[in-house]
Parts: C-alpha cells; structure tokens; sequence
C-alpha cells in the first residue's frame, strides 16, 4: 500500500498523573507515565509501539484518541488539508473525529458489553453520531460482520456465544463503524491463541490493504510487531528511545534496550543459540526517574555521561533516531527477520 502525507503528528507529548496523600488530597508528587514523547504517522502506514508492561504505551494511544486530556505537549492530526490541533478541544468539538480515530481494545472479553447484542454493539457507534436510519445500520452491519469473517446470523447473539477470536473481530466491526482513518490497535491479539492471532493479524492487514487504514499498533511482542509494522518505536518508562523502519530495527538497533528486548523474541530454528541479554534490577519507578539517561542503571554500556546527562534524540541514518549517547561507537546485535 502507497504511504502518504502525515495524518498523525505527536510533539512532546506528556502524562503525569498526580500523586495525593493525607486526608487533604495534597499533590506530593507525579507518575510520569508519558514524558515527552514525539513522533509522526503516515497515512496508509502501521506504527508498532512496544516496550514492556506499564511503559506508557497504552497511555500514548488514549491520549492520541482523547480518552485522556494530557498534561503537555500538542496532538494534530490532518483534516480537510490542514493539520487540527487536538490538544485542548473539549469533548464537543473532539465528536467530529472520534468518527475518524477508533481502537481496538486488548482484552476482547471485558471490552464488549455482554447485555447487548452483536447487532447493537456494532450499531452503536452508528447510532450516536446519528450517521444512518435503522434500515442502513442494519445493512451496513450486516457488511461488517461480512468484512471481519462473521456470519450474518451472528447479529442477534450475545458476546458470550462467542470464542475470543471471534469477539476480536466484533471489536472490530465496531471500530469500523463509521468508516475510520486511524485505528489505535491496542494489544489486540495479546489475550488470543498463537493460531488465532495469526488469523487477526492477517484480517487486520487485509482491511488496511482494502480501507486505506493508518494503525498505531500496540504490542509487547516484538515477534507480532515485526510482521505488520512498517516503522516501529521502542518506549521506555515513557519516554521513545528509537524509532526506525522495522527490517532496520530488527537487523541493526542503535539502542542497548532494543537489543535486549530483540534478544528475547524467540527464534524458530531450534539449533540457533541466541545469547538472551538479562537487564539486571527492576524498571525504575515513573514517579522517581532515574537522572540522565533513564536506562543507565541496567545499561551495560552506560558510562558517566549516560549517568549526568539525558541523550539527545538524534537522527543516527535516514529515517532512524535514536536516544543514547553512545549509539554511534557501540555495536549492537539484532535479528534476522522473525
């Protein structure tokens, strides 16, 4: 599919969520969940996002969809030629493009309301922004559950009919009710069997190849980002420290966290030995980050500039940026294609 203009533009975007204590409530501190975080998506491409557990991943993408108002930085995304600053439009003036930005949420059980049926979890969306008469949402569901792999006669059953594959592909239809843009994919194959996120990455691929979709694709499982991104950014304790296409990525990373979680991703060769990197210690807290570069306490390459200093983001070749000062003079080991 042919990449275009950029749809989607984060600059320095942040998320610190109050700490209160005492029986006055009173602030003592913050959790920086995100903590300046900038990038840019290309209409009709796939942005993986991975990282470990409580990174900030998920929190980048509601605030991008304006589930949450964020505490810095600018969200514009294009429109009408134009590029519209999401950042501080009230949930009003948002309604206009909650009809162009949807999610796929993780957890394909909880994220489904089990007192209506799939007909009126599809229609919802429908519904609300008043787009369509009964008589065109009933054929237009029809058609999505067509799309995603469903049977028509799915429309009148209840969610706990279902496998959690099939729910996925409800979720969906959902999310291509009002006919989409952008869709934040959050971890949506991570609650699935290895078979079955197989046939939701390929459903995924195919509606993008047929939609013109963008996706900001969510994971921790760098074996599923590298088969449907093509750029992918690497976010630690909230901040981005690489971002590259992903063949680049995978073959050549510039930053000692990249390496280490690559060296995770299980390989199919039996025979091949790959030397796991362990990070010694625990994730720093987001409330006390550490000074300089926030990876320096499990670096093994960090030296007394990573522990004073915080890394520039710096573009080290085309199209791949990285944030560590000593990326151009450490070799680092990737992986062939998984």
């Amino acid at each position: 599919m042919n990449i275009g203009p950029t749809l989607l533009e984060v600059k320095d975007l942040k998320m610190h969520f109050p700490i209160q204590r005492g029986l006055l409530r009173r602030v003592v501190g913050h959790v920086r969940a995100v903590d300046g975080v900038s990038f840019t998506i290309r209409q009709g491409e796939t942005l993986g996002l991975v990282g470990e557990s409580g990174c900030g991943k998920t929190t980048t993408g509601r605030l991008i969809l304006r589930a949450l108002k964020p505490t810095a930085g600018q969200i514009l995304y294009r429109q009408d030629g134009g590029m519209a600053d999401l950042t501080h439009k009230s949930r009003r003036e948002m309604k206009p493009f909650r009809r162009e930005m949807q999610i796929i949420f993780q957890d394909p059980f909880s994220s489904l309301n089990p007192r209506m049926t799939v007909m009126e979890i599809i229609a919802e969306p429908m519904v609300i922004h008043g787009v369509a008469s009964p008589d065109e949402i009933r054929s237009r569901v029809r058609q999505l559950l067509e799309q995603v792999g469903l049977r028509v006669q799915h429309m009148n059953r209840y969610p706990y009919a279902f496998s959690g594959g099939q729910r996925q592909r409800i979720g969906i239809a959902r999310a291509l009710a009002l006919n989409p843009k952008f869709i934040v994919c959050d971890e949506p194959v991570s609650a699935l069997d290895v078979s079955i996120q197989a046939q939701v990455l390929n459903l995924l691929h195919d509606l993008q190849d047929d939609l013109g979709l963008t996706y900001l694709f969510i994971s921790h499982d760098l074996s599923v980002v590298e088969h449907i991104s093509d750029r992918v950014a690497v976010m630690y304790l909230g901040n981005i420290v690489e971002l590259a296409p992903a063949e680049e990525l995978y073959a050549a990373p510039r930053h000692p966290y990249t390496e280490a979680l690559l060296s995770a991703v299980p390989s199919a060769d039996p025979d091949l030995k790959v030397q796991r990197i362990l990070l010694p210690g625990d994730v720093p807290s987001p409330s006390k980050p550490p000074a300089g570069c926030k990876f320096h306490p499990r670096c093994r390459h960090a030296v007394e500039v990573c522990r004073r200093d915080a890394p520039a983001w710096r573009e080290l070749s085309s199209d791949h940026w990285a944030a560590c000062h000593r990326a151009a003079e450490v070799k680092l080991a990737g992986i062939a294609a998984v």
